[in-house]
This record gives structure tokens, C-alpha cells and sequence, in this order.
């Protein structure tokens, strides 16, 4: 069963500002982040995503948070960063950037 995606108020900020200011290079980076949050709500485990935990970070209420990637061998490669939650089968986005 897919996990329902929800998405925090910078989160869904990051992602309105790849859809909405479309610059040759976004319009690149909103394919490879809508691919990812496909993946991420199909099998937040499949390998291509290379989740793992990340300790730098908790979720809103304390939660694991977990970094998936966006693109993998490039400068400045972007990620995921989301939580399980806050219900059965909800993942929330909290961050979609660049790798810190």
C-alpha cells in the first residue's frame, strides 16, 4: 500500500519554487525530485533512493528524520529529507535541497 506524502510549509515551498520559477535547470531538478517522491511513496526502502537515517536532524514531534537522494555524484546533489508519520502509512516531507 503507498505511503501518503505530506508535505511541511518549507517543503512544499521548495517544491512550488522548482514548479513555478522554471529555469532550464529546474525544470531538470523537479523531474528528478517528482521521480524521487515516487519512489519514496511507492518503497520508502527501494535501493536507488539510498535512504538512511540522518542523526543531524528530528522530526517535528521528535522522529526519525531520514535523507533520501535526489541525485547521487553531483555537486550541490539534492535530497530528501522526511519522517514516518504522523499516522499509519503518512510520510511527511520536511526538507527538499540541496545536500548540506
Amino acid at each position: 500500500m503507498p505511503f501518503n506524502l505530506i508535505f511541511t510549509d518549507d517543503a512544499a515551498r521548495q517544491l512550488h519554487d522548482l514548479e513555478f520559477h522554471k529555469k532550464k535547470k529546474d525544470l531538470g531538478k523537479l523531474k528528478k525530485v517528482r521521480r524521487c517522491l515516487g519512489l519514496l511513496q511507492t518503497d520508502p526502502k527501494y535501493n536507488g533512493l539510498y535512504s538512511h537515517k540522518y542523526e543531524e536532524k528530528e522530526g517535528l514531534r521528535g522522529e526519525d528524520v531520514w535523507e533520501s537522494y535526489v541525485e547521487n555524484r553531483t555537486p550541490g546533489a539534492w535530497r530528501l529529507f522526511w519522517f514516518y508519520g504522523p499516522g499509519p502509512n503518512e510520510i511527511t516531507i520536511l526538507l527538499i535541497s540541496p545536500h548540506p
